[in-house]
């Protein structure tokens, strides 16, 4: 009996975290905001993919950083130098992000002055796929040494993911199993209509021109 009552309250408190994050996506558009959710493992590269396509959208898009993450301030100081605004949240024991922390965030930040708002979720593959945070589109990365099946194995939070982009392609010829055209193969099996990318940022070869091109393109939706 203690089992069942609790699922209700659970229903509850989900159904309420979604009726906040509706409102603060709202708001968002009303200041004519796009907002992006990166998602991913640790050292899947969400770091540096953000301060990439910072550099990339100097000029033409305003841009600020939510960085989430258990402790230290690390990213956000990388980020931090690249003149954008930056707030760090630090979940502590917590594995994700949730409205609430987001819409405390936004407190801070001078919505008036930006174009773009770039949420780094904490890294992980299974808790932030069950929580919205106003986000216009989810951006799923899968690294070059993680192999490619990673949308198998972690489904949930592919199905609802705008994009997916496979990080670290520089390091392919040292991971020969691993097949580009099999990742997203098995992710537009769990969502066909998921965009999908590619990006090298070490090496002799920068590959980014494509994401930077759909990003830059990006307008508010509903979710």
């Amino acid at each position: 009996m203690n089992e069942t009552k609790k699922i209700p309250v659970l229903e509850r408190v989900m159904k309420k975290n979604e009726q906040i994050a509706a409102e603060v996506r709202e708001q968002l558009h009303e200041k004519g905001i796009v907002t992006f959710n990166f998602m991913g493992s640790p050292g899947g590269g969400k770091t540096t993919l953000i301060e990439e396509t910072i550099k990339r959208l100097q000029g033409k898009k305003r841009v600020a950083v939510i960085e989430g993450d258990l402790a230290t301030t690390i990213d956000a100081e990388r980020i931090r130098h690249y003149g954008v605004k930056v707030l760090q949240i630090n979940t502590g024991s917590m594995c994700h992000l949730d409205i609430r922390l987001i819409t405390q965030a936004l407190e801070k930040i001078d919505l008036s002055d930006i174009d773009f708002l770039f949420i780094e979720n904490v890294g992980n593959l299974v808790c932030p796929s069950s929580h919205d945070l106003g986000e216009d589109y989810r951006i799923i990365l899968a690294s070059v040494p993680e192999g490619p099946f990673k949308p198998k194995k972690y489904p949930v939070i592919y199905k609802e993911a705008d994009a997916v982009i496979i990080t670290k392609t520089d390091l392919l010829e040292y991971f020969p199993d691993f097949k580009v055209e099999i990742l997203f193969q098995h992710a537009k099996e769990i969502q066909p209509e998921i965009k999908t990318f590619v990006v090298a940022l070490k090496g002799e070869k920068i590959i980014i021109d494509d994401w930077i091109t759909w990003i830059e393109q990006a307008k508010p939706k509903k979710r």
